[in-house]
């Protein structure tokens, strides 16, 4: 075992086919459910699935193609399964699993700071370490923000499903269901992406955002001054104030990042303390880990719902 650091510690194994095991630690508790169901909820066809508590996916990685298998062994545990990469890729790989499960968190602390608010303490009670689930990459987490604009989960699942299927490259492992990875925001800037069953508004914003990308390679750069990069974000042409604040939750990693404009946020709240409370007002008292209070009250959608239904987001 290497140790990582005070909080989390690796295990690696070369299984005889060539597929690479690896177990990433987590400090507890860690609501391993609800982290697989919000990844459910947004696989992408033919390049995700979530599956029997596993959730599998294509990658580039490297310059390699590869599919990777994650799953909760016990409370503490991400067990992941790596196959087509390199070895020299395992570091990098395993600090970007660490950031799209929120690994690094460290759950005591953030619930201290929001038990301190009633509502939060319940939520809290209900899915104790809750994570916020981040993008894969900077490309992705962009194209999946401005799918889901103004429409559901599911809708913007299908245009995303769109999108790989059209402008992805084939994926080179035999990984079926998965067929492709995600495309490159070279790929994407140059790319018609009218025709996905989206406004032509919608349309352009996708490839204002890859050109931006290609341009400002650290426009998503994860642990940048979340005021610094809602205005870089917003002076961009088709994102505002809830594509860039849902962008900096999921992809910049702003524990205190809140997209007030959004829909499911509202209700959740209004259905947990009435009709008359104000998202804006109200999250003051969530400072500075405003991202998780979201994820709470996204999460109690799915118990707040008649259909159970999860969270648009």
């Amino acid at each position: 075992m290497t140790r990582l650091s005070s909080l989390s510690a690796l295990r690696r194994g070369l299984r005889a086919d060539g597929e690479q095991l690896l177990w990433l630690r987590c400090q507890t508790p860690c609501h391993w459910p609800s982290t697989l169901a919000f990844l459910a909820a947004r696989c992408i066809p033919g390049l995700e699935t979530c599956v029997d508590g596993t959730y599998r996916r294509s990658v580039v990685f490297a310059g390699h193609h590869g599919v990777l298998s994650a799953r909760p062994v016990r409370e503490s545990w991400l067990q992941v399964r790596v196959r087509g990469l390199p070895a020299h890729a395992l570091p990098g790989l395993i600090a970007r699993l660490r950031r799209v499960f929120d690994l690094d968190a460290q759950p005591a602390l953030i619930a201290a700071a929001l038990a301190r608010d009633p509502l939060m303490a319940r939520l809290l009670q209900a899915r104790p370490g809750l994570r916020v689930p981040q993008g894969w990459e900077a490309c992705e987490q962009a194209m999946r923000t401005v799918l889901g604009q103004q429409i559901s989960v599911a809708g913007a699942m299908t245009l995303a499903g769109r999108l790989v299927a059209r402008h992805g490259q084939a994926l080179g492992l035999d990984a079926a269901p998965l067929m492709h990875v995600f495309p490159q925001a070279a790929v994407l800037a140059e790319a018609e992406l009218q025709g996905l069953g989206m406004p032509r508004a919608r349309a352009a914003t996708l490839s204002t955002l890859a050109r931006a990308l290609l341009e400002q390679p650290d426009l998503l750069r994860p642990g940048q001054p979340l005021a610094q990069a809602l205005t870089r974000l917003c002076g961009l042409k088709g994102i505002g104030p809830w594509s860039a604040q849902y962008l900096a939750l999921r992809q910049l990693g702003a524990g205190d990042a809140l997209p007030l404009g959004d829909v499911a946020l509202v209700k959740a709240l209004r259905l947990l303390e009435g009709p008359e409370v104000q998202l804006a007002e109200r999250s003051l008292a969530w400072r500075p880990w405003r991202a998780y209070a979201a994820q709470h009250l996204w999460a109690s959608l799915a118990d707040l719902s008649p259909t159970g239904a999860s969270s648009p987001r």
